[in-house]
């Protein structure tokens, strides 16, 4: 029973990859320690992650893991005006100047579809670093007219839960997914993976790769004025969704 387990552990997990949304200097340490493949590095986690600041940046690339940098100026939706557009271009540039390996960008139109001109534009700023799209895919309708916007663009992989507000309500479309990129670009299951659900994804779905934080609210300086709740990793939770695919 226990060596059956174990060969099913392994029949996944040499395809599949580990990346930690990392929003923390702890994020970044507990990361380069399990040896995860990559990190997506952002800030403020609360309001769905940020842009992080370039001396973050450079912290992670010093302590010597591969970043890839979440561009997103503001919190809510993807449908960014010319303003924002200019500055998501700026931060695309300054990653490129530190040396990041990839940046994670998504923008859609008014129409709820990818920006295929805008995201373009990106690209090009990106240069040689890969180029991930993120979770603002999962706020578009048709995920085949998607994911051919992306192929035909070259962005390297996608960050999705399969259109579903989390993962498991996505699970269906995650499969459909898989099948319709056939190797084309990388897909990354992500939204709401916790230990219930890991090991499942991982079997039925099979994606190219898992992404999650391993976080829970934390009231941050309690005893100041300014304290606030935040997302914080816990690591125990971070060992334990590691450990289930490794």
């Amino acid at each position: 029973m226990y060596l059956g387990h174990s060969l099913m552990k392994l029949k996944y997990c040499k395809l599949m990859k580990l990346e930690l949304c990392a929003a923390s200097i702890e994020a970044i340490k507990i990361a380069k320690e399990l040896k995860f493949e990559r990190i997506e590095l952002c800030q403020n986690l609360e309001q769905g992650g940020m842009t992080p600041s370039p001396g973050l940046i450079d912290y992670a690339l010093a302590y010597g893991v591969e970043t890839h940098v979440l561009i997103r100026p503001r919190p809510g939706g993807f449908i960014y005006n010319n303003d924002e557009i200019e500055i998501i271009l700026r931060d695309i540039l300054e990653c490129s100047v530190l040396g990041t390996h990839g940046v994670v960008i998504g923008v859609l139109n008014e129409f709820g579809e990818i920006h295929k001109d805008a995201l373009a534009l990106m690209i090009e700023k990106a240069g040689d670093m890969e180029v991930t799209f993120h979770r603002a895919f999962d706020d578009t309708v048709n995920y085949k007219r998607s994911l051919d916007i992306l192929i035909e663009l070259g962005v390297k992989r996608l960050l999705t839960s399969g259109l579903g507000s989390n993962v498991e309500r996505g699970m269906e479309n995650l499969k459909g997914m898989m099948e319709y990129a056939d190797g084309r670009i990388e897909i990354m299951a992500g939204g709401g993976v916790n230990l219930n659900n890991i090991s499942k994804i991982a079997e039925e779905v099979k994606p190219d790769a898992i992404h999650f934080s391993g976080t829970q609210k934390f009231l941050l300086d309690e005893n100041s004025m300014f304290s606030e709740t935040i997302l914080k990793m816990n690591k125990i939770k971070v060992r334990k969704l590691h450990a289930a695919v490794s």
